[in-house]
This record gives C-alpha cells, structure tokens and sequence, in this order.
C-alpha cells in the first residue's frame, strides 16, 4: 500500500503593526528595533534587540511614533529617536498611492 505525502505548507511568520494593529506577513512590515544602540529602524530584521513593527504608511508612522512604539518597545522614545524615525518616514514612505516592499517599487 502507497502513502500519499501531504505536501507541507511552509510557515509564513505573522506580525502586528503597532499603528494600526493589522496582522500581515513578517517581509511585509518594517522592523524597528530597540537595540545596544537606542531606538532605530532595522531595514534586515536582524539586529538584536526588542522589536516592533511598522506598516509602509505614514498614518501608521505616524501613530507609531506618537505613543505605541514606545510602549511596543518597552522604553520611552526620546526627542532624538523620534526625530530619527520621521526623518526616515519622510525618506523612505511615501506620501500617498504608491507602496514599497523591499526595494521594489509596486504600483498601488
């Protein structure tokens, strides 16, 4: 007698944004770490420390920085770290229809 195989479906890791409390896929959202060195934006996902995470959309930056992350982190973000993280919302999310995953450019 033949077994069939179940074919196993790989493990897609979930993670909540702290702006708007969405569950989406760990690769879809941006890591901001609390790590040896303060409170910064983790672009790999891998540097040690606590970490929270962040949609591509100002709104969610926006709420982030302005009182969840900091809870989210276990720490009390600072002027300078708060100033750090919008200078890259401003640099690197954009304004309206379009998304970034990665750095592919995805038409919204």
């Amino acid at each position: 007698m033949v077994k069939k195989s179940k074919r196993r479906r790989k493990h897609i890791p979930q993670r909540t944004c702290v702006g708007c409390r969405e569950v989406q896929p760990k690769r879809a959202l941006i890591r901001i770490v609390n790590g040896p060195d303060g409170v910064s934006v983790d672009p790999l996902g891998k540097a040690h420390g606590r970490g929270a995470y962040l949609h591509d959309k100002r709104e969610c930056w926006q709420r982030g920085i302005n009182g969840r992350l900091g809870h989210a982190l276990k720490t009390e973000l600072t002027d300078q770290e708060k100033q750090s993280l919008l200078q890259y919302m401003e640099t690197h999310i954009p304004d309206g229809g379009k998304a970034y995953k990665g750095a592919e450019e995805l038409s919204g």
